[in-house]
């Protein structure tokens, strides 16, 4: 028989296994949404109901003053703010157009306020040099 050395080797030491759960991931769903064809039409024996109830306008809430404010239609929004950029648009683009214009004017009425001072000045003087003393 042949004799084979065999290396002694120290016992392993015992360390403690980890368990790891696998990693999961929440899937969305999403209710699926009928889309009914386009030449849908109700059956000729059927009527509509008339609705004379109109739906509460939306609200919003502030908290602090405990107020509900009816929020505006978007259409009202939409006009109020076309409204406004018009506004300010046209007022930026006048004042530079009348701004010179504005000058001239003040120039001509400061001319016209200095004459009659000047005038009203050589009046008093002249009335004053003619009363006997």
């Amino acid at each position: 028989m042949i004799d084979i050395p065999s290396a002694n080797l120290p016992k392993a030491l015992d360390i403690p296994q980890m368990y790891f759960k696998p990693p999961t991931a929440n899937i969305p769903s999403y209710k699926p949404m009928v889309v009914p064809p386009a030449d849908l039409e109700a059956p000729p024996e059927t009527q509509a109901e008339p609705t004379t109830e109109q739906p509460e306008p939306p609200k919003l809430q502030i908290p602090v003053l405990d107020i509900q404010m009816p929020i505006p239609e978007t259409a009202v929004v939409v006009t109020a703010v076309t409204t406004a950029v018009v506004a300010v648009a046209t007022t930026t683009v006048a004042q530079t157009f009348f701004e010179p214009i504005q000058k001239q004017v003040k120039k001509q009425l400061q001319k016209r306020v200095d004459a009659w001072k000047k005038k009203r000045k050589e009046k008093v003087s002249s009335e004053s040099s003619k009363m006997p003393q």
